[in-house]
């Protein structure tokens, strides 16, 4: 797992993250959720190395994170898959040339072993037709396929999404969450996902931190979220009357459940804190 201890950042003046402690579970879809200027992307480089905490520390499976020198943090970051919100492939580069370009960088395989393992990652994203095609003759879905299949060629232990939909339409979004969060569980990868889109917190969310303005304001599951007490988080997630009506729905629906309702904690209550 990866967990969090008081992380504080600040950009001269400007407090970005506040004190935010939590873990990040293995075998889950971990989701940082916020408006603009909440801290969640700030958060999510401060857990990869790209932005070093004021105070605080990172941990990844009990080891310092942030006290490492550079030789020891590679280490760690040859664990990590990364796929970004454009997802990032060299257009140069066919979609096997794309998906190979981080075992050149750290594996020491032969050829044939490295053609081998690519061709299973783009066969688990089924982008086996694809291999030899450029970025600038796939879809935008099959990009962020091939950036899923690169991310994953190293068998890492931790995947970091940033904005894994943006500029998808709504049927390639779901596309990319199932397989996402399939590939999470049958890896046992600990996926932290930084989001906006709603799909994806509900469908996705086996654990949800809600960030704002740099504080951790409330935490739990997309089932706990549609019975959330939380003001902020509500505005922010069901901000239209369409989803306040869907929400209305799926507690409905729930509730009718009687293994969920079995579930549900009777007595739980609400942090003041942190809504949680």
């Amino acid at each position: 797992m990866i967990k969090l201890e008081n992380i504080r950042k600040s950009f001269g003046e400007k407090v970005v993250l506040q004190d935010v402690t939590a873990e990040m579970e293995a075998g889950k879809t971990n989701l940082i959720i916020g408006a603009s200027g909440s801290g969640k992307t700030v958060l999510m480089k401060c857990m990869v190395g790209l932005v070093k905490p004021d105070s605080g520390r990172v941990l990844y499976n009990g080891q310092d994170f942030t006290a490492m020198n550079d030789k020891e943090k590679k280490g760690i970051r040859q664990e990590i898959g990364m796929l970004f919100q454009g997802s990032a492939l060299f257009d140069s580069m066919t979609v096997e040339q794309n998906v190979m370009f981080p075992l050149d960088m750290f594996s020491m395989g032969n050829y044939k072993e490295k053609q081998k393992r690519v061709a299973e990652c783009l066969d688990r994203v089924n982008l086996s037709d694809a291999a030899k095609k450029f970025p600038a003759e796939i879809s935008g879905g099959m990009k962020k396929r091939v950036g899923i299949a690169r991310a994953i060629v190293l068998n890492p232990k931790y995947l970091f999404c940033d904005e894994p939909n943006s500029g998808l339409d709504p049927q390639t979004s779901l596309v990319i969450d199932k397989l996402i969060s399939e590939l999470t569980k049958e890896f046992n990868i600990t996926t932290v996902i930084n989001t906006h889109d709603m799909n994806t917190v509900m469908e996705s969310g086996d654990h949800i931190i809600y960030m704002y303005q740099g504080l951790k304001q409330w935490e739990g599951t997309n089932k706990e979220i549609v019975f959330a007490k939380d003001e902020k988080l509500n505005d922010f997630i069901f901000a239209s009357e369409f989803l306040r009506d869907a929400k209305e729905m799926r507690q409905m629906e729930m509730f009718q459940d009687q293994n969920w309702r079995s579930k549900l904690p009777a007595n739980k209550k609400e942090d003041p804190g942190t809504g949680a």
